[in-house]
């Protein structure tokens, strides 16, 4: 195959983790392709020629995109014209629907191929997508099993590749081990604080998570907490949030963010795929979310599935408790978290459904398989 170039887009920082895989497993099949985009340090660290970096441009809530929409336009305006005029390969898209449909509808009317990697959660809310991206998307490689039969009810050609966690999601040292190297000690209760990738979340919902660690620790000694800071946040912006308030000491946790969740018997965790992270290290969890007013109540109009978050949608039930808004206050998590840690046949069970769970998510290798579809529209005439 001649070298290529493709344009590949990911907005979140799971997208820049599962698309960082893609790129590896495309270049090891085929070192002489070349790719430019957007996405985050793990997709620069592959190889991509970033055009602009997914954590100026993610948001949470259908409102929050407005402080947002002059970067996001300009972005999107960009890689259009590069469409038009550089005319790339082909075109790849993960996640991040609101950006990326918009960018298939251009590829298609340039005649450039477009794989799309882990589909939009049209499952969720705005179902007339699937008609959008059957139209527009070549292929599309899915991670969640109930997926590919309803894309493909829908005529769009859809294949379940297995979930990328399975191979991202490893713990390189026991807890003992990670919580002494943390200054931590191991034979204290430890509580997880997942708080988010992006500004704007953090900002909603870490003033509440810092409360019910006071509320916490007032009912449990010895206890301790660790906040694992996630790549696309600044350590120096993050400890900024937490000067001031009172609360026992929180070990903010740079890197081996794996390690340190595995470590906890406990977490709470911003709804999205840090619930599943948490839930293929086997640590017992609690969902919250929060947006703002608007974005909630339009949302609550358009949302159609029972729960919010993924781990409980992969589950099919509720294997860990989610507190949605108003729900997501101090008094609320503090309650949530002290249930789960002072009923050892609670952790018990719900420790064996997040194995269950494991098992839904399929077989390690997405990024092999998804690779060798992306692969194949490559050997294909355009259009």
């Amino acid at each position: 195959m001649s070298s290529k170039r493709i344009l590949i887009v990911a907005g979140e920082a799971s997208g820049d983790l599962h698309g960082a895989s893609l790129v590896r497993a495309m270049m090891r099949k085929n070192p002489g392709l070349s790719f430019y985009g957007v996405g985050g340090g793990r997709m620069r660290e592959a190889g991509v020629d970033l055009w602009a970096d997914a954590g100026n441009m993610a948001v949470v809530g259908l409102t929050e995109v407005l402080s947002k929409l002059r970067v996001i336009l300009s972005v999107m305006s960009r890689l259009k014209k590069s469409m038009r005029f550089q005319k790339p390969d082909l075109v790849i898209l993960i996640d991040y629907p609101d950006f990326n449909l918009p960018l298939a509808r251009s590829a298609k009317k340039n005649g450039i191929p477009v794989f799309y990697y882990i589909s939009p959660q049209v499952w969720a809310w705005r179902r007339g997508r699937i008609k959008t991206l059957g139209r527009v998307v070549d292929r599309m490689a899915v991670i969640l099993p109930f997926e590919e039969p309803l894309y493909r009810k829908s005529g769009v050609d859809a294949s379940f590749v297995g979930h990328p966690l399975l191979d991202a999601v490893r713990v390189s040292s026991s807890r003992r081990e990670t919580l002494r190297r943390l200054g931590l000690r191991d034979n204290v209760t430890t509580v997880a604080l997942l708080p988010g990738s992006r500004k704007g979340e953090v900002t909603r919902l870490l003033p509440d998570m810092l409360k019910a660690v006071r509320l916490i620790a007032g009912k449990i000694q010895p206890v301790q907490f660790l906040l694992p800071l996630a790549d696309t946040l600044d350590p120096a912006w993050m400890e900024s949030r937490m000067q001031g308030v009172y609360a026992p000491e929180i070990r903010l946790v740079r890197g081996a963010t794996y390690d340190a969740v595995a470590a906890a018997d406990a977490a709470v965790v911003v709804s999205g795929t840090a619930t599943l992270e948490t839930a293929l290290l086997g640590t017992p969890l609690i969902v919250i979310y929060k947006v703002s007013a608007l974005s909630y109540l339009i949302g609550r109009m358009l949302i159609s599935v029972d729960h919010i978050g993924l781990v409980n949608i992969v589950a099919g039930k509720t294997v860990a408790p989610e507190l949605i808004q108003h729900q997501a206050n101090p008094e609320r998590i503090a309650a949530e978290v002290l249930a789960i840690l002072g009923d050892a046949d609670r952790r018990r069970i719900i420790k064996e459904e997040l194995l269950q769970l494991r098992e839904k998510l399929g077989r390690p290798g997405a990024a092999r398989r998804a690779a060798d579809m992306a692969l194949s529209l490559l050997q294909g005439p355009k259009g």
